[in-house]
């Protein structure tokens, strides 16, 4: 039996710091839900309004918190330094060379990353206790509304672990935050390994898959929430980390399990076009098998259901900076493509998606020029010589809301595609001494790239690099961790057994020294 150390959370702390990352949680109702004291549990139409809350939090800075995205995106090779300017945040350069001293412990971006998935996982722990009470006023015999709570208290199940997958595979080592708990031992809580906590998500997906919807999250009772197959993914994701390079590892029967359930539901394809996936066509497509969603409503001016505390936490942080003559389409220039990557895209003739993922700001970066993007933008340079922009963030000027002017405003953040489950179904055969060819051939069909017949697990690694390319959650780096290959990439700043996380948050290891 797998010694997990855990603790549920019914307060909002997890250590002292989180008091303040918490607190916006508590002061106000979730989404659409009355406080807690004035909620009629009997009125079961209300029994969403948690699940609705937790959501809204994984949308908000939870998940895309402008310092967390650059902490992620900065340790890949496919990105440059976080800020334009590498004297703002210069920690944050500090992070991408592997360094672990007292500085970067003390950093609070950090900090902020950990409040930012606990917070998730505390928002979550919250709307389980709240879904409870409504399970306890459904009347015996009422099947209908006792399969929708257990619906329900998976979706939420679903998000409390993703924060934990986030959480892991940036600082390794940390608690696992459960359902029901004892208040007194939050300072003194124990970490546990990054194995146990990859093995409570495989256990946590596996409880809740049953009592999810068997639909695509696009066909889904609320349009967009987590399904089964989510689950399936998630669990898959969580496997292949523990797997590692271990071809003889059983957990690739678990990855090869779940993503050919996924698979032979024949309820996913790949959108046919990969230029406007990451575009509004390409919101909740059937490839997705889950988004962060935000909307404007299509109206021109009023309220935007939105990342973080300003509209473009996430889009306008990659957006092009610079002086863009009024253009919408601008932002911070944090976090641009490496040249690293267009090298690697260019190399290997992959045209559509070098088109899709790099866009150019003006010429070589000159503030004097502009370059068209392939939706007809133009996009000048800056002051600081930047050269690309994340074209997986472009939103294009036509597909804006008419009267909207802010960037990125009416998209989803793409986080668990179909792709992804037919690369891992394709390493997963490679390494069991199967065929991955087919489900490697879809991928590669959709961007116009030849089929290759035999492929290795190098030639699968390399596609994901290629398909996944400056996408937000850090699967290029964890790739590179789970294979044991980042040294090879990164030189000798990597050190194997110290470089693969950043360090605990010091504010977090004086509050529970068990965090040392």
């Amino acid at each position: 039996m797998n010694n997990y150390k855990y603790i549920a959370i019914s307060g909002c702390i997890v250590v002292a710091s989180l008091l303040s990352g918490c607190e916006k949680f508590l002061d106000k109702p979730l989404e659409n839900q009355q406080r807690s004291e004035e909620i009629d549990y009997t009125n079961l139409s209300l029994m969403y309004a948690p699940v609705s809350g937790v959501y809204r939090a994984a949308s908000d800075d939870n998940l895309v918190h402008w310092i967390d995205l650059s902490i992620r995106c900065v340790r890949e090779d496919d990105y440059e330094q976080g800020a334009p300017n590498p004297n703002d945040n210069p920690e944050l350069m500090s992070i991408k060379n592997f360094q672990r001293d007292v500085t970067i412990q003390s950093y609070w971006g950090l900090n902020q990353s950990w409040i930012s998935y606990y917070s998730l996982a505390i928002a979550a722990n919250n709307a389980l206790m709240e879904l409870d009470r409504f399970a306890e006023t459904i009347p015996t015999g009422n099947t209908a509304d006792a399969a929708l709570n257990r619906q329900y208290q998976a979706e939420v199940r679903f998000l409390r672990a993703y924060a934990h997958l986030m959480a892991t595979r940036l600082f390794g080592d940390v608690p696992i935050l459960s359902d029901s708990g004892d208040i007194a031992r939050l300072t003194t809580i124990e970490k546990s390994t990054a194995a146990e906590v990859r093995q409570f998500i495989i256990a946590e997906m596996d409880a809740c898959v049953t009592d999810l919807e068997d639909a695509r999250p696009n066909e889904s009772r609320h349009v967009g929430a987590v399904t089964r197959y989510s689950a399936l993914l998630l669990k898959a994701k969580a496997a292949a980390d523990l797997a590692g390079n271990d071809n003889a590892s059983p957990y690739w029967d678990t990855v090869l399990e779940a993503t050919n359930e996924i698979i032979t539901s024949n309820k996913f394809s790949l959108y046919p076009d990969f230029y406007q996936l990451f575009k509004l066509p390409g919101k909740l497509s059937n490839e997705s098998l889950f988004e962060l969603q935000y909307s404007d409503f299509g109206l021109p001016a009023g309220d935007i259901v939105r990342p973080g505390v300003d509209w473009g936490t996430f889009f306008r942080w990659q957006g092009p900076a610079g002086d863009q003559r009024g253009s919408p389409i601008s932002g911070a220039g944090w976090v641009p493509p490496s040249q690293d990557i267009v090298d690697f895209l260019t190399n290997r003739g992959d045209d559509t998606r070098l088109r899709t993922t790099i866009l150019y700001c003006g010429v070589d970066g000159n503030p004097a020029t502009f370059v068209e993007t392939p939706s007809g933008d133009r996009v000048y340079g800056n002051d600081f010589g930047t050269k690309y922009f994340n074209g997986k963030t472009y939103l294009p000027t036509s597909q804006m809301t008419e009267g909207r002017f802010e960037y990125g405003a009416n998209n989803n953040v793409r986080i668990l595609r179909y792709a992804d489950v037919l690369l891992l179904n394709a390493e997963a055969k490679v390494r069991k001494g199967q065929s991955g060819d087919e489900p490697f051939r879809l991928v590669r069909q959709r961007v116009n790239m030849a089929p290759i017949t035999g492929v290795t697990l190098e030639q699968i690694l390399d596609e994901r690099r290629a398909e996944f390319a400056c996408e937000w959650w850090g699967e290029r780096f964890n790739d590179l961790v789970r294979t044991g290959r980042a040294q090879q990439v990164f030189g000798s700043n990597f050190i194997p057994g110290q470089s693969e996380y950043v360090p605990i948050p010091q504010t977090q290891i004086d509050a529970n020294s068990n965090f040392r």
